[in-house]
């Protein structure tokens, strides 16, 4: 008798489950990893503890009060870099550094529009390699909102966590003769009032939405924890818990 190659079933067949009936087994916190026999044995595997966030695990989950986060409406993105021409503007960032950029993803075989692009920046990672690489601690995550951040004074230019970081998000600022990334327009914009980022509110396709993730009643908080699309982060393998979400439309 020749052995079946269930692997091999199972991602022939996935794609066989329709979105709707997808979407069923995440509202009872079931994700489909497999299909068998024909469809007529579905593979799954528990979901709950991803799809759903209990207030008893609000403050487990997001420490920090804001607990600040990013969502990227990534296929909403057209690249019209006025998120780019912003955060220049307001942080005074050089011509030769970025602390947010645009990545461009082409798909020769695509069916219809053969590109997307991927904004980028700083993820404000929960366990961050960048602070742990840091030799004088000039760079080190804020307690109260999570934000990672600089402290200039304190930083060498060994460029240690440049090399750390998963997102090649910082760069070496000539000027300031340190290391200089994303902080979420902490400085500019939220201790003066400001609730959003400048990137956030420049961008007109609506793709950044910024907020409180330990807050229920947020933006941020409801999108991340929608149902309807899947949501990801990016280099998930790292271990790294970045504060910056993808969702499709």
């Amino acid at each position: 008798m020749n052995k079946i190659d269930f692997d091999n079933l199972k991602k022939e067949n996935i794609d066989s489950i329709s979105p709707i009936e997808r979407r069923e087994f995440l509202k009872i916190g079931f994700v489909v990893t497999g299909i068998f026999a024909g469809g007529s044995v579905i593979s799954l595997i528990s979901n709950i503890n991803k799809v759903f966030a209990s207030k008893e695990e609000m403050k487990s989950k997001y420490p920090y009060k804001p607990h600040y986060s990013m969502v990227m409406r990534q296929d909403r993105c057209v690249d019209c870099e006025l998120c780019k021409e912003a955060c220049v503007k307001t942080n005074k960032v050089p011509d030769y550094g970025y602390r947010t950029t645009i990545l461009e993803k082409v798909s020769p075989n695509a069916v219809g529009n053969k590109r997307e692009f991927i904004p980028v920046l700083c993820n404000q990672c929960n366990n961050p390699p960048c602070v742990r690489a840091c030799p004088t601690k000039a760079t080190y995550k804020d307690q109260k909102n999570g934000i990672v951040q600089m402290e200039d004074k304190r930083c060498l230019g060994c460029k240690s966590c440049v090399l750390a970081c998963p997102y090649n998000a910082r760069y070496f600022n000539e000027e300031k003769h340190a290391i200089d990334k994303c902080n979420f327009c902490f400085d500019t914009r939220l201790t003066k009032g400001i609730k959003i980022t400048a990137c956030s509110e420049a961008c007109p396709a609506d793709v950044r939405v910024f907020g409180d993730l330990s807050d229920p009643e947020s933006r941020v908080y409801k999108l991340v924890h929608q149902i309807d699309r899947p949501v990801w982060v990016l280099r998930e393998e790292t271990g790294v818990k970045p504060n910056v979400f993808y969702i499709k439309g």
